[in-house]
């Protein structure tokens, strides 16, 4: 199984037989306007340019949208990718827009389903404390989503969420082989983190001592101050940089 980190949390997952795109942001650097940013940030997102081709994305077997916040479905993805790639959406809600957008086979990640011999298990979380959920329902809900693939390694993917008791259930019931968290530390508001930072990659490293965790969603918008030196440094000052692997965009990773 090979792992290309693209940009923010734009991932490319390939199996033998199947490739799977995460997230996809497709969009040129300064195409969109900033978030929200409680320090003060106003760069317009993407804070950087794709380094992998865009033609080499633009055909998967298979599209997870784990939401459809501008830094996973941009409008750029929503216009170049084929129509008919079968798309996985966490409720009608997403699965409506992404279908107002052309796409034909758009299909509700509800349990577990199957698409070119790899499973897609839905798996929960939350984009944010309860104080910023009520604070700021536009904030939205989520989803992570766990592959499997005959003996190639389980991935979890957590998504867009902090560490809640529900992905640390996760954790322990799918006992991941990888886990691919997205820890730019996002902070819309003083309220704090909309999603992990490089402390809660030490507590996850723990929680699945089996597992190597990959950090994704950094140094690409705005309001996600963590950056990949943190996760490293945090990694190190707990002896866990062995099981820690935060890729630059572009890099491939092989499991």
């Amino acid at each position: 199984m090979k792992m290309t980190q693209v940009r923010n949390a734009t991932m490319v997952m390939e199996y033998e037989d199947a490739t799977v795109l995460i997230d996809p942001m497709l969009g040129a650097k300064g195409s969109m306007p900033p978030f929200p940013c409680a320090t003060g940030d106003t760069s317009r997102n993407p804070l950087v340019d794709l380094v992998v081709p865009l033609e080499e994305l633009l055909t998967p077997d298979a599209i997870v949208v784990t939401h459809t916040h501008a830094d996973h479905w941009d409008p750029a993805a929503a216009a170049l990718l084929p129509r008919h790639t079968p798309v996985l959406a966490q409720h009608a809600e997403d699965a409506a827009l992404i279908s107002g957008e052309g796409f034909t086979d758009v299909r509700i990640l509800e349990t577990t389903t199957v698409i070119g011999g790899v499973e897609f298990t839905r798996a929960g979380g939350q984009h944010g404390s309860d104080e910023i959920l009520e604070a700021m329902p536009e904030v939205g809900e989520v989803m992570g989503v766990i592959l499997r693939h005959g003996d190639d390694p389980l991935v979890y993917i957590a998504g867009d969420t902090i560490l809640t008791d529900e992905v640390r259930k996760n954790l322990d019931q799918v006992a991941p082989d990888v886990v691919v968290l997205n820890t730019g530390e996002a902070v819309p508001s003083t309220l704090g983190p909309i999603i992990m930072g490089p402390e809660d990659v030490v507590e996850v490293a723990g929680l699945a001592p089996q597992a190597k965790i990959v950090a994704s969603h950094l140094e690409a918008l705005n309001h996600c101050p963590a950056t990949r030196e943190d996760v490293r440094a945090a990694a190190a000052a707990h002896a866990i940089s062995e099981r820690v692997v935060v890729p630059e965009d572009g890099e491939t990773l092989l499991f």
